[in-house]
Order: structure tokens, then sequence, then C-alpha cells
């Protein structure tokens, strides 16, 4: 494995805590009534399901690493890891990323696991790390950069500064900032429609560090009116447990519900809002079709 790589989300933790602090401290001075701002058992959760994913996705890297160690030794193809093959390697990464985001969000199954970023009704910096505990259904994305020779070490430090890179975009106290950055960079702006709940910002807005993916594959929408964040049908709990497994739960007792076969691969693998057209929708967190929503 390279060495040469640093660990960018440890590297990164006191600057978390102390923008963390500097925002919390910032709403305190400069209240907004217009803002979501902080709730203690809120930010609590967020942070306990932040923490719990560290020690979950130590536990599924151990398969995920043997996969990709496997698919690396069988191609014959090797990306050198430099300087000018790293930027190339963090742009593939984001592109396989949007598309990663975009099927947790149309695929009731992996939306069951990225569900949980999306359970706060709130949207501050510690909304960035309520993170899933259920992580395996990522890993899939990207097997192909493996394929073309590049290291799983390459890969998870793509991944890491992505995931950094999106904290600071988890915020309400930053505007809309140069119309070209704007362009290019997925920004707190961006992120804020992503995380909102309305109609015409469903599913929308799925780049990680480039907006640009949205704007070429159709999925990007502008901020205008004020974000409503959370679920469209909101869990209501601040249970981590429970935060973590409520839509598992809710497609076990749809699959115990069904009629047919194809209904339960519809419960499994078509959008969280699907239904049987003769049916009433279950109660659990629905919203239209994202498949119908996307030009």
């Amino acid at each position: 494995m390279p060495s040469s790589l640093p660990d960018v989300v440890l590297w990164s933790i006191p600057a978390f805590v102390l923008l963390t602090v500097l925002e919390m401290v910032s709403y305190r001075l400069h209240p907004d009534e217009d803002s979501a701002g902080y709730e203690v058992k809120d930010a609590a959760t967020s942070i306990t399901m932040g923490l719990g994913s560290l020690v979950f996705d130590a536990l599924w890297k151990i398969p995920i690493v043997a996969i990709y160690a496997a698919v690396y030794e069988l191609t014959p193809l090797r990306v050198p890891i430099l300087w000018w093959t790293l930027p190339l390697m963090l742009l593939a990464q984001d592109f396989f990323y949007y598309w990663s985001h975009r099927g947790h969000h149309v695929i009731r199954i992996l939306w069951a696991c990225h569900v949980v970023h999306h359970s706060s009704e709130k949207f501050n910096l510690t909304t960035a790390l309520r993170q899933p505990w259920t992580t395996w259904t990522v890993w899939p994305f990207y097997v192909p950069m493996i394929a073309c020779g590049v290291h799983p070490a390459a890969i998870a430090f793509c991944s890491s500064v992505n995931l950094v890179y999106q904290f600071w975009i988890h915020t309400e106290r930053i505007g809309k900032l140069p119309r070209p950055v704007e362009f290019v960079f997925n920004t707190p702006s961006h992120h804020r429609v992503h995380h909102a709940s309305q109609g015409g910002y469903l599913d929308r807005n799925f780049g990680g560090i480039l907006i640009v993916w949205d704007r070429l594959f159709g999925s990007f929408v502008p901020e205008t009116d004020a974000c409503v964040y959370g679920l469209t049908k909101n869990i209501h709990t601040y249970n981590p447990l429970r935060v973590a497994t409520h839509e598992y739960a809710a497609i076990a007792r749809d699959l115990r519900a069904a009629h047919s076969w194809r209904e339960r691969a519809g419960r499994v693998l078509r959008g969280p809002g699907w239904q049987p057209a003769t049916q009433e929708g279950p109660d659990r967190e629905m919203r239209p079709s994202p498949s119908q929503q996307l030009p």
C-alpha cells in the first residue's frame, strides 16, 4: 500500500471541531429566525452517527479491501501515483461519486443507507457528520477505477478528500459565492437544495466536489426558495439505532406485506416512493419517484 498518501480525514478533525464551534458561536451572537440553526439533541445525534460510522466503516473495509485488492491484482493496468495523475484520480472519483450518490437516491435499498444523512431537520456543520453505518452499498461504484489500475489506497485517499471537502458546504451561514465558483463547484447554496425536502428540490445536486456533473446530466437546480430540511415524512427520533436502521425496517415491513415477487422486487429496487399502482402508500417516508423527477 502506498505510504505517501496522508490520512486526510484524521488531519481534518481539528478543523471540523473548530469550524463547528465557530458556527455555533455565530448563531449565539447573531441568531437567524429564517435559519434551521442548531438543536442540542439533533447535533448530539449527528455526532454520534459520525462516531459510529468510523467503527462500522472499519469493519466493512475488511471485505471491501479484499475485493478491491483482488480486482487490482487481476488487471494488467497500473496508474502511478504522481503529482499529475492524482488530480485525474480525484476527478474520476468525483465522477463516480456523483453516480453513487444519485444511485443512493433512486434505488430504495441504497437509499436505506443514505437516508441517514438526510434525516436531520437541521442543516449545519454537524449534519455533515451524520453518516450511515451501512456503507457496504458504495464500493461497487468504484470498481471501474480499480479495474483501470488505480490502487485501492488512492481510491481511499480521493474519497477522503471528497468527504472532507463536503464538510464546509453543510451550512446556512454562507450565502451564494461568486458565479464562476457556483458554476463549477459544489457550494453551500447547491447543497442546501440537495438536503431540502420540498418537491422541486427533491433528488437534485448530487455532486461531491464539482457541480458540473449535475449540469451535464440534468440533475441541477439552483437555490431560489428557502429550503425545508429533512425527509418528506420525518422520523422524529434522536435514537441513533433507529436513525441508522429505520428504512431497512420499513423495507422489511413492505416485503412481508407484498403480494407478489414483482412487488417485492419493486420495494427493494425501485425508488423510495414507489408503490404498486393499485395500492395505497405504506406508512413510511414517501416521495415521488426520482426517475419521474429527473429529466
